[in-house]
This record gives structure tokens, C-alpha cells and sequence, in this order.
């Protein structure tokens, strides 16, 4: 069985993935909610790897950024790439929101939000070697 942290890390993989196909079948929208889920779970990877537990059921990733004990080491470009996901993950669900953000998101733009959040992903896995 895998550990809690392992678990994580592998459906960031998977994420990745998705994110990909959804790019490339022009589903914008998808894209950026697996790029969401890309960063969401690499920050339940290092609450696990910290605690020992399992991370709390939240999308918020400033939240999960302060509990694995990250606020302080973001980078910039890290803080701007999760404040911008956020709406991706919560608002793109509902009709109001939906439209407005469907209409920032483009190939280009989600690639650069893939790019983003793969550079993330690599950055936790490297913090969780040490």
C-alpha cells in the first residue's frame, strides 16, 4: 500500500496527464481545474509528509500552503500561480463566475498555467527529498 505521501504525488502525475489531454481537446476550463488539483495536492503531499496525517479537505491553497509550513518559502511566482488557480477550482463551477472565466483561458494561457504548476510540483518534490 502506498504511504500518504506517495498517494499524493501519484495523482499529481496523474493530474498532469489530464491537464495535458484537456489542453489538447481544447477544454480550457478542465485544464485549468487539473492544474488546481495539481498544486492542491502537492501541498497535501508535504501536509502528510509533516504531520503524518492526512491533510485537511480544503481547496483553499494558501491554506494548505500554511499548514505544510510553505507561506513563508513561496516564491513569488508561487504566490501569484496559487492565487490564480484559485478561481479555478471554486468559481468556474457556477453559471455566474463560469463564462468570465472561461473567456481568460486560452491554449496559450493554459499551457503557461501547466508549465506553472508543473515547475511547483517539481519544487515540492525536491523540498520532500530533503
Amino acid at each position: 500500500m502506498l504511504d500518504k505521501v506517495e498517494y499524493w504525488l501519484n495523482l499529481c502525475d496523474e493530474d498532469v496527464l489530464n491537464a495535458k489531454a484537456m489542453i489538447n481537446g481544447k477544454r480550457f476550463l478542465g485544464a485549468g481545474y487539473f492544474c488546481h488539483q495539481i498544486a492542491e495536492k502537492a501541498l497535501k503531499a508535504v501536509v502528510s509528509h509533516n504531520t503524518g496525517e492526512s491533510p485537511p479537505r480544503t481547496h483553499k491553497l494558501l491554506k494548505l500552503a500554511d499548514q505544510a509550513g510553505l507561506l513563508d518559502e513561496l516564491s513569488e511566482e508561487h504566490l501569484f500561480l496559487l492565487k490564480g488557480l484559485v478561481p479555478l477550482q471554486v468559481e468556474a463551477r457556477y453559471p455566474e463566475y463560469k463564462e468570465q472565466i472561461a473567456k481568460t483561458l486560452n491554449d496559450e494561457k493554459c499551457r503557461e498555467l501547466l508549465k506553472e504548476s508543473e515547475e511547483f510540483l517539481c519544487w515540492i518534490k525536491k523540498k520532500l527529498e530533503k
